[in-house]
């Protein structure tokens, strides 16, 4: 029967719907629900950044300390690592760069053997990891007892250059604070004491003021 609305200046009729067409009028909004969810695209996941790029925890110079490179990098001495303050490098990059040993003439044949001797003389509980020819020249990795534990001391002989690195294994960190306690003058009398026991000598930034 019509349904007459009475309550507006104009009359419209509403018709009942039959249940054929009621069936028909659903069956098409279900296909066009589906046909939108096919042809719109996912949301999208592009916002958020792999895991693998997420940073949780930023590095502290605590956990930049605990991984220290060792070996020679592109064929030379590495600099001293900016989380280790008990170090001294040949390397120019180095906030704590030492000149490197000059070998005399007369000791040019057998250099290795003499700094492996001294090293042996001057050193406690010596152990040589490394020894061995590079295209750059002859590398020692060798670990002895440091002020802290075990230190590292790395040669590269080529010709009548002796670069090296010299550096503690373990930084030492007191809480609160943030910077590491070195032991730079115990690395820097450790080569002081191996240069002398050789009898090698190495500029100085006095000898070059004075030339």
């Amino acid at each position: 029967m019509p349904v007459v609305l009475a309550s507006s200046p104009f009359h419209f009729t509403c018709s009942p719907i039959s249940s054929s067409k009621s069936a028909a009028l659903l069956s098409s909004f279900a296909t066009a629900a589906v046909a939108l969810c096919l042809t719109s695209p996912l949301p999208s996941l592009a916002a958020f950044p792999p895991s693998s790029q997420i940073s949780l925890t930023p590095p502290t110079p605590y956990t930049q300390s605990q991984t220290l490179n060792r070996g020679l990098e592109d064929g030379r001495i590495r600099p001293c690592p900016s989380a280790n303050p008990g170090c001294v490098s040949t390397n120019p990059k180095s906030s704590s760069f030492s000149f490197p040993l000059v070998i005399p003439e007369d000791s040019l044949e057998n250099a290795v053997q003499k700094l492996r001797d001294a090293i042996v003389r001057t050193q406690r509980n010596v152990r040589f990891e490394v020894d061995e020819d590079t295209p750059s020249g002859r590398f020692l990795l060798v670990e002895v007892d440091g002020g802290f534990g075990r230190d590292v001391m790395e040669f590269l002989v080529k010709g009548d250059i002796v670069a090296y690195r010299s550096m503690a294994t373990k930084v030492t960190y007191i809480y609160p604070f943030t910077t590491a306690l070195g032991d730079l003058k115990g690395q820097e009398e450790r080569i002081n004491k191996i240069k002398a026991e050789l009898g090698w000598s190495s500029p100085s930034f006095e000898s070059m003021d004075s030339s």
